[in-house]
């Protein structure tokens, strides 16, 4: 059954009014050069790798060796790849659960326009303005067993060190560390430019009708900055599922392939070992599972939001 919202004459009459406003030229203005960038950069890359993930092809001439969902059945099937998707969820639970609390607190902290405030904002939020790479190669300095920061202060204890980068048990939560350190500056500034929003009438009511600062942050500023959380837990998902690249010069997926995350993963043991159509499975499963998640994420909590 059609509804009155999707009749004929009620696109005719939007057709109209889009007219009448300028919005239709806009439209055929911009959207077909995004409409190219996009299907150039993104659509044609994805049916690219879709393509290659049913071949087993190194990367060199014209990939011929047809072996349909095999890489998908090897992927599903790899024990080392269980490991890096569990990896890869227990990056999104910590950056849920650890790492967005922290910014919100510092960000109740310190969102007020004042000169230490305006330090500390500074100081935190150098960690993510560093490159990735950067950040792993010090970090890798700092949990050094040998020569490192570690290293002097269990010397300092006369205790003997420890290598945590090279122990498969506390390897990756070494890593989560430094992503947490790393990625907290970034959703702290978002809820700070959000919090300086709030209206500070309503800030004042609430402090004289007697709350103090835990209930005016619960009932007040918290609510009040409910789109930007929303923003910043979606930010913090798909951030999750890309983490590489600290990663790398900080464990290169070792010890015994226990750090790996998915990305890690289809680097590791698709492009680097010359296994294109495997990586390429990878990289579909990868996309899947984004694409999934910014879906009803999006219809879910960001359309609730909007409403």
């Amino acid at each position: 059954m059609i509804t009155s919202s999707y009749s004929p004459s009620s696109w005719r009459q939007r057709l109209r009014r889009g007219r009448a406003s300028g919005r239709l030229s806009a439209v055929l203005l911009l959207l077909p050069p995004a409409l190219i960038l996009f299907s150039l950069f993104v659509i044609l890359p994805l049916a690219d790798a879709a393509y290659y993930s049913l071949f087993d092809w190194n990367g060199y001439a014209t990939p011929s060796d047809f072996v349909g969902a095999e890489n998908y059945q090897r992927l599903l099937g790899h024990s080392t790849f269980h490991t890096a998707l569990w990896n890869t969820v227990q990056l999104v639970i910590v950056s849920l659960v650890v790492q967005l609390p922290l910014a919100l607190g510092l960000a109740l902290l310190i969102y007020r326009k004042t000169p230490a405030n305006a330090l500390f904002r500074l100081v935190f939020f150098l960690p993510y303005i560093l490159a990735e790479v950067a950040a792993g190669l010090i970090w890798s300095f700092v949990f050094d067993g040998e020569y490192g920061v570690t290293a002097q202060l269990f010397n300092a204890l006369d205790m003997e060190s420890v290598y945590i980068l090279a122990d498969r048990q506390w390897a990756f939560a070494a890593i989560m560390t430094v992503i947490v350190w790393k990625y907290f500056g970034f959703h702290m500034m978002i809820y700070i430019a959000a919090l300086q929003g709030v209206p500070k009438d309503l800030v004042e009511a609430a402090r004289l009708e007697g709350a103090g600062p835990w209930q005016i942050a619960r009932h007040v500023q918290v609510p009040m900055i409910k789109h930007a959380i929303v923003v910043s837990v979606f930010f913090a998902l798909i951030g999750s599922l890309q983490i590489f690249d600290i990663i790398i010069p900080l464990t290169n997926g070792g010890p015994s392939n226990s750090t790996h995350t998915i990305v890690t993963y289809l680097y590791t043991f698709g492009l680097t070992r010359l296994k294109i159509g495997f990586g390429s499975a990878a990289a579909i499963f990868l996309f899947v599972i984004a694409m999934l998640i910014a879906f009803f994420y999006q219809r879910h909590a960001m359309a609730r939001e909007d409403a």
